[in-house]
């Protein structure tokens, strides 16, 4: 189990620290506006906020509450763990499952630029879930702390 878990949570390093400075700079960044502006505007869970995520339909429409929920918590929470730098494959793929609902479910078919905003957290949640962390966040420390 242990070990699993530190193959899990040990970053992917490029050969020099700037590098994972400047790979490391967009996660916070962006991180941080989720977790505040997108997922914390929406904490505790609004009720427009399942309305809408009901109007999704199927099992969207069974389940509007919790699936609401998961997405306030993916992006508030999980935005906040990827600008931490812990658990950074988990909560990427949490923000990744997240993101993507948001583009098929509630933008497409809209205006490309609409979409863009969870693109673009897209894109960054699937950098952190191939590459960790790097040496800019709390799972370098956890790693180095396994060894």
């Amino acid at each position: 189990m242990k070990t699993l878990f530190s193959k899990i949570i040990t970053p992917t390093y490029t050969s020099n620290w700037y590098s994972d400075l400047m790979l490391a700079l967009p996660r916070i960044v962006a991180c941080y506006f989720l977790a505040v502006n997108f997922g914390g505007s929406k904490f505790p869970c609004p009720d427009w906020f399942i309305q809408d995520t009901a109007k999704f339909g199927g099992v969207f429409a069974m389940f509007p509450a919790f699936f609401a929920w998961a997405a306030v918590l993916a992006e508030t929470f999980g935005g906040a763990l990827l600008v931490m730098g812990l658990f950074t494959r988990f909560a990427g793929s949490m923000v990744m499952i997240t993101m993507l609902v948001a583009i098929f479910f509630q933008k497409w078919g809209g205006e490309v630029w609409e979409m863009l905003p969870a693109m673009g957290f897209l894109w960054i949640s699937m950098y952190a879930v191939v590459m960790g962390s790097g040496r800019f966040g709390l799972d370098h420390l956890v790693a180095q702390k396994l060894k």
